[in-house]
């Protein structure tokens, strides 16, 4: 990191090679869901795009959109669920890219717990992470238990998911990442047990997601910016032990066991074609919060998300 960061200042000294600057605020800290971003940092393919990013993990995870809709950063990383009821508010946020192209989140208990169907959930506490976009998922995959969100205690467990869980704090989690928080629970002899919530009726969707204000975004910076994201996400795929070694280099936390499982866990997640973008996808998930009384009318697609690289 130090050396991709040297090289940058020493372009930016010079007034014919001044670097475009991006402001990057992450859904969570720096975890391997980010694999392409730090690889595309890390092998200078931002540097290759004129850019110089800054990345900036987020001290709350749900306020990264805000921080973009307020036009405090360029992009942030955020969720397909989540954007449907921003856009739905009338917030400032396109979706501009995608970085992993299939649904992580479940709803995650005890294997041995008392939760053996999502109709045991009544009267039981559930731990969340992000304010209203978690209440969003759980309303829909409770209805058709004839359940709502009256019959459970929600907790706001902040960034401790699986171990407000394995505490007993909590009866289940919404938000856990089955390529993060099972793995986590794995290492410290626990079995965890997750409900998919794209098994539980909800529409495939993409998890994560680059958002932009639609207002005052710099369609040219961030083309270039998902370039080298895809340059990230191949190199990845085609050097899977490698680039889990240039990632676990950038900081020691990130070099341990439960990284490195996630790691290979996330790689065939990632988008291919971070850029592309399937509008039925968005469509789909959007008449989805529609019937559920989620969101008080249809969003235009063309509000919700763009494909950057058409000019």
């Amino acid at each position: 990191m130090k050396k991709v960061i040297f090289i940058i200042a020493l372009i930016s000294a010079s007034p014919a090679w001044s670097m475009d600057r991006i402001s990057l605020i992450l859904d969570w800290f720096i975890n391997p869901d980010h694999g392409p971003i730090l690889i595309a940092q890390e092998n200078g393919y931002f540097a290759e795009q004129n850019l110089e990013v800054e990345i900036v993990p987020p001290a709350d995870p749900s306020v990264p959109p805000k921080i973009v809709a307020a036009g405090e950063a360029d992009l942030a990383i955020s969720y397909q669920p989540q954007l449907h009821l921003q856009v739905a508010e009338k917030l400032p946020v396109i979706r501009v890219g995608t970085l992993v192209a299939t649904p992580l989140n479940c709803l995650l208990v005890l294997e041995d717990g008392p939760i053996k169907s999502i109709a045991d959930l009544a009267g039981r506490k559930v731990g969340f992470s992000v304010a209203g976009v978690e209440e969003a998922l759980l309303t829909a995959i409770l209805s058709p238990h004839e359940l709502g969100m009256q019959d459970i205690e929600l907790v706001n467990v902040n960034w401790s998911l699986s171990p407000a869980l394995m505490s007993n704090q909590v009866d289940a989690v919404i938000g856990a990442f089955r390529n993060f928080e099972l793995n986590q629970m794995k290492l410290e002899n626990v079995q965890g047990r997750c409900f998919y919530l794209e098994e539980e009726g909800l529409p495939p969707y993409d998890e994560l997601i680059f958002i932009a204000n639609s207002k005052t975004m710099d369609q040219s910076r961030i083309r270039r910016f998902m370039k080298a994201v895809e340059q990230g996400v191949q190199y990845i795929v085609n050097h899977p032990e490698k680039s889990w070694e240039i990632f676990a280099s950038t900081s020691p936390e990130l070099n341990d066991d439960l990284n490195r499982l996630a790691w290979f866990d996330t790689l065939p997640r990632f988008a291919l074609r971070p850029a592309a973008l399937d509008a039925g996808r968005y469509r789909d998930m959007d008449l989805f919060f529609l019937e559920y009384g989620l969101i008080p009318e249809p969003n235009p697609i063309n509000l919700l998300a763009i494909d950057i690289t058409q000019e």
